[in-house]
């Protein structure tokens, strides 16, 4: 299995046809999920424990007309995850493929990987009595016997790229530079929190926040956890000696007026 994996999304390409979205549904075998007309013609509406890969539908009002711009969206599969580093159990491993998978086995139900993850990406069972979280697995177990990932190999105009990181970042400033007028200069996934497994080109003129992704800043999203938790055993040491020196202060004050009170009584 090569190392650093990763998927270049080119929005350019994309023409919303679903076939990633179907290919993810029927390669992780996933129940389809009645939904109602909400005036999009998105569908589903949001990921859900039953849809791993989903494609946006963005309306862009422009100066020229109406614009619209298909996003597939899914796990970004940080280099840095949010959610491997807040998870107590380490249900959550960033794998060298580039992959973020989860680990059902131990995860207790805490959730707390989907309030870390700065895309909203983590879904929960909320319909199981015994629940796990859910979400795109990179198709780890296709990329073990050399596969190219459901929704890479479906895609009928080239939009995703399947490749190793440092290539598709090189081929994709390769296409900014040489089709200025094509694409937006920006590769989103590139910097953002620390560096993505899933990158992002998208039209000339269309910002990435019109499309729903969040701004973020470079640095990695642990960084600030561990900044955090590297006083934590410090200050573990400090408050068990406090509390032990507040236990010991008051059986000795209640010792104390123990032997006082016998004191008295004998007297």
């Amino acid at each position: 299995m090569l190392k650093n994996r990763s998927f270049l999304i080119d929005i350019t390409k994309c023409i919303g046809c679903r076939s990633c979205q179907v290919a993810c549904k029927q390669w992780n075998q996933l129940e389809a999920e009645k939904t109602t007309n909400t005036g999009t013609y998105q569908n589903p509406p949001l990921l859900s424990s039953k849809t791993w890969t989903l494609i946006k539908f963005n309306e862009l009002e422009k100066q020229d007309g109406l614009k619209w711009c298909f996003t597939k969206i899914g796990c970004m599969h940080c280099e840095q995850a949010a959610c491997v580093s807040v998870c107590p159990v380490g249900a959550f491993t960033k794998t060298e493929s580039g992959a973020v998978v989860y680990n059902n086995k131990v995860c207790i139900g805490c959730r707390y990987c989907m309030i870390a993850c700065p895309f909203r990406i983590p879904t929960f069972e909320w319909d199981k009595a015994f629940p796990y979280i859910k979400k795109c697995t990179f198709c780890f177990d296709r990329q073990a016997e050399g596969t190219t990932p459901a929704c890479a190999s479906t895609c009928p105009t080239g939009a995703i790229t399947f490749g190793e990181r440092n290539e598709n970042i090189k081929k994709a400033h390769d296409l900014i530079k040489s089709q200025p007028a094509k694409y937006n200069p920006h590769l989103y996934g590139e910097k953002e929190v620390g560096g993505t497994s899933v990158l992002y080109l998208a039209p000339k003129g269309v910002d990435f926040k019109d499309l729903g992704f969040p701004e973020l800043a470079d640095r990695p999203l642990p960084t600030w956890t561990w900044n955090a938790l590297r006083f934590v055993p410090s200050q573990i040491v400090v408050v068990s000696a406090a509390m032990a020196f507040f236990y010991w202060l008051t059986k000795r004050k209640t010792k104390k007026k123990d032997v006082n009170k016998e004191v008295r009584h004998d007297a």
